[in-house]
């Protein structure tokens, strides 16, 4: 699968949003989850009906925008400025975790900009007895058992495990580090950003998809945010934890693509 890159100029001309880009057909937007970007099959199988654009967080591409941002509000300027940019007209959107939050926001302050968004186990509520973890304040050996339902299983070791050579290993965990550090900066403390009092403004249909297993954002925040947007649904997949796209992929995808197809008329 061949990936493009294009640098759209954005924020007055202080930086680039870069987004990765591949497949062909209909544009579909994809918004990364907070340890960033990663083409795993989940990706590849929708860009072979779309094309794929993914916006790279600010500071992950070129490390010095991420001082031109200042806010989760700014980044909502940023992103909607970009998507209108490419002349991506109405596309529908896909928000994973930390990509779901902002996949809100962007709908709620601009309630035209999608047809349609699926979120997978979004971030961005709290409720004081269902507290969402700060992944980033959780050791190594705990993520496994944070994001998957099966910690031991052979999808969350792929996803998990290092480059076998020390010196890739290195800048990969190095990469990693930063990313988040990027990335938090627009959703850390989750309690502050107010995002339950604007998903009413929602208008494009959503389809809200769950691990039930969900250590990271326990599975109550599912019916939360489904009972904040008007035309949403809620779909639980057993056995599965904050990463169903990779842990139960083939349920997923499933749902995902019968969704998208009731917006471009596919049969």
């Amino acid at each position: 699968m061949e990936i493009r890159h294009e640098a759209v100029p954005v924020w007055g001309g202080q930086l680039d949003l870069h987004f990765q880009v591949a497949g062909a057909g209909p544009p579909l937007l994809y918004l990364h989850q907070a340890p960033g970007l990663h083409w795993d099959p989940f990706l590849e199988r929708l860009a072979e009906k779309y094309t794929v654009h993914a916006p790279l967080t600010p500071g992950t591409a070129n490390e010095a925008a991420i001082a031109k941002v200042d806010d989760v509000w700014d980044l909502v300027l940023i992103y909607e400025e970009g998507i209108r940019r490419l002349g991506l007209e109405r596309p529908p959107a896909i928000g994973s975790s930390f990509g779901g939050m902002l996949a809100c926001e962007l709908a709620a302050h601009f309630p035209r900009i999608f047809s349609r968004i699926v979120l997978l186990d979004p971030i961005g509520l709290w409720r004081d007895d269902l507290p969402v973890r700060a992944g980033i304040m959780v050791p190594p050996e705990e993520q496994a058992e944070l994001l998957f339902f099966d910690p031991g299983g052979e999808v969350a070791r792929a996803v998990l495990a290092p480059p076998a050579d020390p010196d890739e290993a290195a800048v990969a965990i190095a990469s990693l580090v930063w990313t988040l550090g990027c990335t938090t900066k627009f959703f850390w403390p989750l309690p502050d950003k107010g995002l339950s009092k604007r998903l009413h403004r929602i208008e494009a249909p959503a389809l809200i998809i769950w691990g039930k297993q969900d250590n990271l954002a326990p599975v109550g925040y599912a019916e939360e945010f489904a009972a904040r947007i008007a035309d949403s649904r809620v779909e639980l997949i057993d056995e599965c934890g904050h990463v169903p796209q990779a842990e139960q992929l083939e349920t997923t995808l499933a749902l995902v693509s019968d969704f998208l197809a009731l917006g471009d008329g596919s049969p």
